[in-house]
């Protein structure tokens, strides 16, 4: 399998470190001074799961590279998904599946619509990993998952699904085909959006989001109020969506923080549209009450 990795950042970029450990077929899409970095010097790895790597991984812009790929995982930022369909739709062949795999909801479904001739799947991780110098990606702690998996309307063959996956298991990554992506990308949203407005509107990381406080407090407003819009969009949630979010957040490195956080910090673009205020009029639409999410949403407004 061919793996085309869109995106080469903090989660992109630990995808392709993992599977070019491993000795999969890898490629890399970046840009800048990070790709130069990538080129020159190979793409750098500290990872608290794998150790210390320099990997000579292929990378090209969207723009130069003219291959193809069995497998696209679209790892760029929310409001980037439209710079990527050009390239996914040039390097596309009949049985190339396309793996987004972003923070915000609806990811999946969007890109269908912008590449109709192409099988896009939808999927979600969980990691922390970020971009901590020009090619250069750090992962931390012990968490690496990656969940992906059809909608309803859309044929993959199984035989596909667990290539990928078996790929993925060899590499180090534990990955999952959902039954009910839509489901679980719903989930990783409510937490994402939680841990990323509770950690930027405090300016904490996420070790205040571990303690008892109004910190923590308003991560759980969030996740209360998330998971009030899951249900009344008729998802059906495998356990209470509130714990499930204190787990994952109480396994997290004390010192970590999600890239929309670290984006903001350093006045970058970042993904509070999705993350945010996407959340608040998704449940506007719904006619629910969410007073945490309004509350919060009036630091970020401008």
């Amino acid at each position: 399998m061919k793996y085309l990795i869109a995106g080469t950042g903090g989660v992109g970029g630990s995808i392709a470190a993992f599977l070019s450990l491993a000795g999969k077929d890898v490629t890399c899409i970046a840009r800048g001074e990070h790709l130069t970095a990538i080129r020159e010097h190979g793409l750098r790895l500290h990872s608290d799961l794998k150790g210390e790597h320099t990997l000579p991984v292929k990378a090209y812009t969207a723009e130069e590279y003219n291959g193809s790929a069995d497998v696209i995982f679209v790892c760029v930022k929310g409001y980037s998904v439209d710079s990527i369909t050009d390239l996914i739709k040039r390097v596309s062949h009949k049985d190339t599946i396309v793996i987004p795999i972003l923070n915000v909801y609806g990811t999946g479904p969007r890109i269908q619509r912008l590449v109709p001739g192409v099988t896009v799947l939808d999927g979600c991780i969980y990691i922390v990993g970020f971009v901590s110098g020009k090619g250069e990606i750090t992962q931390m702690g012990k968490i690496f998952r990656l969940v992906y998996g059809a909608h309803k309307d859309t044929v993959v063959p199984r035989g596909t699904l667990e290539a990928v996956r078996q790929d993925l298991e060899e590499s180090g990554i534990k990955a999952e085909i959902s039954p009910d992506i839509n489901r679980d990308t719903f989930v990783k949203w409510s937490f994402i959006s939680a841990m990323a407005v509770t950690g930027a509107y405090y300016d904490v990381p996420m070790g205040e989001v571990q303690k008892p406080g109004k910190v923590r407090d308003t991560f759980i407003g969030l996740s209360e109020e998330s998971a009030t819009l899951g249900r009344k969009l008729g998802i059906e949630f495998k356990e209470n969506i509130v714990e499930y979010n204190l787990k994952v957040i109480d396994k997290l490195a004390p010192e970590s923080t999600a890239s929309m956080q670290k984006d903001i910090a350093k006045g970058h673009e970042s993904e509070v549209q999705g993350l945010l205020f996407d959340m608040i009029t998704a449940a506007e639409e719904q006619g629910i009450d969410i007073p945490t999410y309004r509350m919060v949403a009036e630091k970020f407004r401008s």
